[in-house]
């Protein structure tokens, strides 16, 4: 099925439109047209070549809520007009530990992801959500619960889970104290899932700017991590912290405000190695870890408690159009703190 969509084609070029072919849905296919989708920072890496590996021409988008038009034969959980979500995952082995597990994002036999990643249908590699459609296997569809905005609702796939599964896997709970480390796309999940959660609420930014919006956000306290002496204050007191930085920063300046036994996940990746010094690690019985995104059962049980507590990403919708500008704009911090795509802007004026 040819399917318009937006493109890369080189490291050095702008996305543009460009016409894929999709594949034509089997018995447990599910085909939705995509109504939005959320830009994530990752977009930018891959499309820019900047982790190696891209594959072009390479059409990004992992975040996507649209709803059905047609189901496979044997599809079981979707009908024609449902509204769905499609995230990071596309397909994995089903049969190793981490699958059964229901651990997906770590198949030991390889996950497949949503765009530039193996496409056991075409031979070539997969295209994501800059699209105006998408054909996808029913166990790697989600649900999404009906009181959400949608728009909202699409980084939920990625932001949402990135800060969810962690939060989660490690037992945040009613009166912990946590900490976010960075407000952007990432930690401002962080900090409305951990405060639906019941957990005082602590986020670190280096910019004082972004004080009032953190707390705007439910944060309970909000502390410039340049301030040794407000950071000195919360020495060895954090049950958990999520750092959601991107860039080279001090780790060791967060393990020091860890109880005993704390723990302290890393999601942002930086490009640089972290340098830890362990004796942070071994005088408290600190843990230092790191997490990816979620399997799809966790998945869909984070969606449910976001349909529960009301929570969706704060976003900038933007047309097809100016994804190129949102790219430049996203490298810079300058959104607020998703962009997301309205889709129909591809169907009506590509």
């Amino acid at each position: 099925m040819k399917t318009k969509s937006y493109a890369a084609n080189s490291a050095t070029t702008p996305l543009s439109p460009f016409n894929l072919v999709r594949r034509a849905p089997d018995e447990h296919d599910v085909h939705l047209e995509i109504l939005f989708c959320g830009v994530c920072h990752s977009d930018v890496h891959t499309v820019r070549n900047e982790w190696h590996g891209t594959t072009y021409p390479c059409v990004p988008g992992h975040e996507i809520v649209g709803r059905v038009i047609k189901v496979g034969a044997e599809v079981q959980k979707f009908t024609a007009g449902d509204i769905v979500g499609v995230g990071c995952l596309v397909g994995s082995c089903h049969t190793c530990e981490s699958c059964e597990e229901h651990l997906e994002q770590f198949c030991e036999n390889g996950s497949i992801f949503t765009y530039n990643s193996p496409d056991k249908h075409s031979g070539g590699v997969t295209y994501g959500g800059y699209s105006e459609s998408i054909v996808v296997n029913e166990d790697f569809v989600l649900r999404v619960p009906g009181n959400l905005d949608l728009a909202g609702t699409a980084p939920l796939l990625c932001a949402g889970i990135t800060t969810y599964s962690p939060l989660r896997h490690h037992g945040v709970t009613q009166g912990q104290k946590v900490g976010i480390v960075g407000l952007g796309g990432l930690g401002h999940m962080g900090v409305k899932l951990a405060k639906a959660m019941g957990a005082h609420v602590v986020v670190f930014t280096t910019s004082q700017n972004k004080v009032e919006d953190a707390l705007r956000l439910g944060a309970d306290e909000v502390v410039l991590s340049k301030d040794e002496s407000a950071m000195n204050k919360h020495l060895n007191s954090f049950h958990f912290i999520l750092d959601t930085v991107g860039a080279k920063h001090d780790i060791n300046a967060y393990l020091v405000l860890l109880k005993r036994d704390g723990n302290l996940t890393q999601v942002g990746v930086a490009p640089e190695p972290l340098e830890v010094d362990v004796s942070n690690l071994i005088f408290g019985r600190r843990n230092f870890s790191g997490s990816l995104i979620g399997g799809l059962k966790e998945t869909q049980e984070m969606l449910d408690f976001c349909g529960q507590n009301n929570i969706t990403s704060d976003i900038e919708i933007i047309p097809i159009q100016q994804i190129n500008e949102a790219y430049d704009r996203l490298v810079k911090g300058d959104v607020k703190y998703r962009f997301v795509i309205d889709m129909a802007s591809l169907r009506v004026n590509s």
